[in-house]
């Protein structure tokens, strides 16, 4: 199973933030309120001075496509005329401009595995940055407003000089094995039947391998012994880096954190394997590219742990 967002070999041109040389000529990736913009497959890109971009924040420089510069903007000001209200997991309406021939603007969860690598990259990198600028408008330390500098990669506030940088959260995320089952759970809200691994932000202080025993012993009650690391993910909902870990249980019996889990159960690989590939009667995998299809995926065709 490929690994979304990742491998796209994006050039991030840090020695370019500091000027603004790259943005006479950069194409420009429309983001609306954390949706990327699609024609078909592929990225929209549009540019510099396209009438869609009319009311746009500044724009972000995300790298270099081989020798061309790509930016990410913010078209969230535009609003659609039609906009229904939804609080849901996974929002499945499409936007679309009226000056963007052929685009729509959609949900990256649904599309990350039908990206091509550079396209999934850059769409990760836009939406983690602009969500980024939307979410940390005031300084921090004084609360006055600040502004954007080194080509979107940094905020400033004029008032007390604090700079700001976007964060990155680690969060470990663990395929828990015991003998021949696999442990998966779900979360409340998450779509009917959808199961993945169990996963947990890792707290100040705390090793990864720390993390990853905390999180399964408090959500399923599971001790779990030698930890390893698999691989990981850039993960922009809204700004995670997936640690891909491995883990061996230490007992069996499950008992639920309702708080955390709506439930959690071992499954054999036979199951899993029903499960992955889409022939079970109630449960469903993870989305097609995430880290927890590619760990449990592993697992089934005869991966260790």
């Amino acid at each position: 199973m490929e690994l979304a967002f990742s491998g796209g070999g994006l050039d991030r041109a840090a020695d370019r933030r500091g000027g603004d040389d790259w943005q006479k000529d950069a194409l420009v990736l429309p983001v609306w309120r954390g949706k990327v913009c699609l024609n078909g497959d592929r990225l929209v890109r549009l540019a510099p001075g396209h009438p869609a971009l009319a009311d746009a924040a500044e724009p972000v420089l995300l790298g270099f496509d081989g020798t061309q510069a790509v930016a990410a903007r913010d078209i969230s000001a535009w609003t659609p005329p039609s906009l229904p209200e939804t609080q849901m997991f996974f929002d499945p309406t499409e936007q679309v401009h009226p000056d963007i021939e052929g685009g729509r603007f959609v949900e990256l969860r649904g599309v990350m595995s039908r990206l091509s690598p550079i396209d999934a990259e850059l769409s990760a990198t836009a939406r983690a940055l602009t969500g980024w600028h939307v979410s940390h408008r005031f300084c921090a330390a004084c609360g006055q407003p600040s502004q954007p500098r080194q080509s979107g990669w940094q905020r400033v506030c004029p008032a007390c000089g604090t700079a700001h940088f976007p964060r990155t959260d680690p969060v470990v995320i663990m395929l828990i094995t015991h003998g021949d089952r696999a442990l998966i759970g779900r979360s409340p809200g998450w779509p009917e039947g959808m199961y993945s691994c169990l996963a947990g932000f890792i707290e100040p202080g705390e090793t990864i391998e720390a993390a990853v025993r905390r999180e399964v012993l408090e959500e399923t009650g599971i001790r779990v012994g030698p930890v390893r690391y698999a691989i990981s993910q850039p993960w922009p909902f809204p700004a995670s880096l997936m640690l891909g870990m491995t883990g061996e249980a230490e007992n069996e019996e499950i008992v639920l954190d309702p708080a955390e889990l709506e439930d959690a159960r071992w499954v054999d690989r036979e199951e899993l394997a029903r499960i992955m590939d889409a022939t079970h009667p109630s449960l469903r995998a993870p989305r097609a590219g995430s880290i927890a299809g590619w760990l449990l995926a592993g697992w089934v065709s005869g991966g260790a742990t």
